[in-house]
C-alpha cells in the first residue's frame, strides 16, 4: 500500500492571513464572515486571523505577498468578487488576479486560496456568498486549513 498524505480540517492551523476586497462589499463582507466562522469553529484564535481590506481584486495579489513570503502565517486566503459588466473588464481582472494569487502560491510553497468570485451576475455573486450555492469564503477557509495541515506533514513539521 503506498503512502498517502493528505491535509485534514484539523484545529488552529493559524495564524491565517485574510486578504478582502473592499469592491462589491455586500458580497464580500459575506465572504469574510463565512471565512471568520469557520476558521474560529475550527479552533483558530481571534489573534491569529488577520484581515487586511484592499480596494479591489486587482490589489489582491500584492497584499497576498507580503503574507506569502513571511514567515508567520500558514496560509492566505484571498477574497474577493468581480461581476462581470458590459464590458470585458471582468476578464481581464480575473485573469490577472488568478495567474498571480496561483504564482504566489507555487513560488512560496504556502497555501494562497482563491477565494474570488468570478460570476456573469450581482444574483449569482448573492448565492455563492451565503446564499443558495453555499459561502465561498467558508469553503476557502476550509482549504486553508487543510492545505496548511498537508503542508505541515510535508515539511516534517506534524
Amino acid at each position: 500500500m503506498p503512502k498517502t498524505l493528505e491535509g485534514r480540517s484539523v484545529d488552529g492551523r493559524g495564524p491565517i492571513a485574510i486578504v478582502v476586497s473592499r469592491y462589491n462589499n455586500s458580497i464580500t463582507m459575506n465572504l469574510l464572515e463565512g471565512a471568520i466562522s469557520t476558521l474560529t469553529e475550527y479552533g483558530v484564535a481571534d489573534d491569529d486571523i488577520t484581515v487586511s481590506w484592499v480596494p479591489g481584486a486587482w490589489e489582491l495579489p500584492v497584499v497576498a505577498a507580503h503574507y506569502a513570503q513571511d514567515n508567520k502565517h500558514t496560509a492566505v486566503i484571498c477574497l474577493g468578487a468581480v461581476i462581470k459588466g458590459e464590458t470585458t473588464h471582468d476578464e481581464y481582472i480575473n485573469h490577472q488576479v488568478s495567474q498571480s494569487l496561483g504564482r504566489l502560491a507555487v513560488e512560496n510553497t504556502k497555501p494562497v486560496i482563491f477565494g474570488v468570485l468570478t460570476c456573469n451576475s450581482l444574483e449569482q455573486a448573492i448565492n455563492r456568498s451565503g446564499g443558495t450555492v453555499g459561502n465561498k469564503g467558508a469553503e476557502s477557509a476550509m482549504a486553508a486549513l487543510e492545505m496548511s495541515d498537508l503542508m505541515g506533514k510535508l515539511n516534517g513539521s506534524l
